[in-house]
């Protein structure tokens, strides 16, 4: 698992949160992921081609994205609905593309697809690539978010 790769995606996640809906996340302690099991409600996942081949997935718990969703869209929600959802994959198209750009600007360039998104107690995530997956948590005011980052060979 290379570090050029991984750290744009988790910096990305900082900064557009920070930006777009004035959330401070505070990364946790990075591992690998063994199995395909979201330790959240909401999740999204992108694929990734170019110089690698891979993916990135946003896994939410309901609290978090209720908060982030309320301050992206400036109206209060309360309940889990297609707008929470497409905030969901809205957001993993804006880190995503940032940290594509930021990779970009060091020569390695990538391209995304179009984020799934799947929701519900236990849902599973299947990455693209057949290499290790990174699992970094996230925490917040109003609750946690994970990205997890997968890149074959």
């Amino acid at each position: 698992m290379d570090v050029r790769i991984i750290n744009p995606f988790l910096a990305a996640a900082i900064h557009v949160l920070k930006t777009m809906a004035e959330i401070d996340a505070k990364p946790g302690k990075p591992f690998l992921k063994k199995d395909d099991i979201a330790v959240g409600d909401v999740s999204a996942i992108i694929g990734i081609t170019g110089e690698a081949k891979g993916s990135m997935a946003l896994i939410f718990d309901e609290p978090c994205i209720m908060e982030i969703a309320s301050n992206l869209m400036g109206e209060v929600f309360t309940t889990m609905n297609n707008e929470i959802r497409d905030a969901v994959g809205e957001l993993t198209n804006m880190i995503c593309g940032d940290a594509r750009r930021r990779l970009a600007e060091e020569g390695f360039v990538l391209q995304a697809g179009i984020p799934t998104i799947v929701g519900g107690k236990s849902h599973t995530i299947s990455h693209v690539a057949d290499g290790p997956r990174l699992a970094v948590p996230f925490e917040t005011s109003q609750g946690t978010f994970m990205v997890e980052v997968a890149f074959g060979r």
